[in-house]
């Protein structure tokens, strides 16, 4: 199998992948996957495409991650691994689908304001 790229993107985050065979070793910007995303949530989230469609142990993934924070990042990892998944093998796409991982998440942060303290917050009125 050649290398399949995919990119992946959650609020300000951006994860672009490269995915070959191999024994399932994941590199997050020159570092281990563990040290990368230190709590099991993330590691989990990060993950579930790979859980879901039984591909765990079949690639070593090339990860690079710019953006964001952790929760982002590791959101960010998952849709362009599903993505990659999909490219690699259009038969997952029922399955992933189904559990909502090729759904890109549209929410970003609301920009503030000029003239209030953030973007819906007002300053307190006062009648007098």
């Amino acid at each position: 199998m050649e290398v399949v790229n995919s990119i992946g993107r959650r609020k300000s985050s951006v994860a672009r992948i490269y995915v070959k065979d191999g024994k399932g070793k994941i590199m997050v910007n020159d570092k281990d996957f563990t040290a990368y995303f230190p709590t099991e949530e993330l590691q989990a989230r990060a993950k579930q495409p790979l859980v879901i469609a039984e591909a765990a142990e079949k690639y070593d993934i090339s990860v690079n991650i710019a953006g964001g924070g952790m929760t982002g990042q590791a959101e960010a990892l998952r849709l362009a691994l599903s993505r990659a998944l999909v490219k690699i093998d259009p038969e997952k796409k029922p399955v992933l689908k189904a559990n909502g991982f090729l759904t890109r998440d549209p929410r970003e942060v609301e920009r503030k304001k000029p003239g209030q303290p953030g973007a819906r917050k007002r300053f307190q009125f006062s009648k007098r």
